[in-house]
């Protein structure tokens, strides 16, 4: 077996589909909770989630998890997926919703690379919030990058809110 092939540079990674226990109770925590729109739904067998539009980027389906236990500790499996946001301040205002929603966030780190936000949804399936710093930011002066684990300011981050004023969505406002 040879490793002289590499996934190309521009590849990235499209949408995840999670297995759930409850389909209403996971379009409820998606759609409310985190800001996604339904899609498609197919019953109460699945539904498919997007941002802006895009074909989904969250897939849940009870096909073979309905009434499911979550996963045990000590076993393989999903340890999280990312949801990256373009904006420091679009993980800030995540932050404020969860926190607006009684949302439980289970850790917060500064990587160097990417600022980060860990949670669970209702099937204890870990979720990244995610904002990734300038990639220039990244590197070390011999071009590796430079990741760590620090603790991540949430004061900081929800002033990001009052430092950096909205997009305007209307055109001439």
């Amino acid at each position: 077996m040879t490793a002289d092939y590499r996934v190309p540079a521009q590849t990235h990674l499209g949408h995840v589909h999670l297995k759930v226990s409850d389909l209403e109770r996971s379009i409820t925590f998606y759609r409310d909770v985190m800001g996604f729109d339904v899609v498609v739904r197919y019953g109460s067998q699945a539904a498919f989630l997007s941002a802006g539009g895009y074909h989904h980027h969250i897939g849940l389906n009870t096909w073979e998890s309905t009434d499911g236990p979550p996963p045990a500790p000590g076993t393989t499996g999903l340890y999280h997926f990312a949801i990256n946001y373009p904006e420091r301040r679009d993980l800030a205002a995540a932050l404020k919703r969860l926190i607006e929603m009684n949302w439980p966030i289970d850790g917060a780190s500064d990587h160097g690379t990417h600022e980060a936000l860990y949670l669970s949804d209702p099937d204890g399936i870990g979720i990244e919030l995610a904002w990734d710093r300038d990639r220039s930011l990244w590197l070390a002066p011999d071009g590796s990058i430079v990741m760590k684990t620090a603790r991540l300011d949430l004061q900081d981050l929800l002033g990001e809110l009052e430092r950096s004023p909205e997009v305007a969505t209307t055109p001439g406002v």
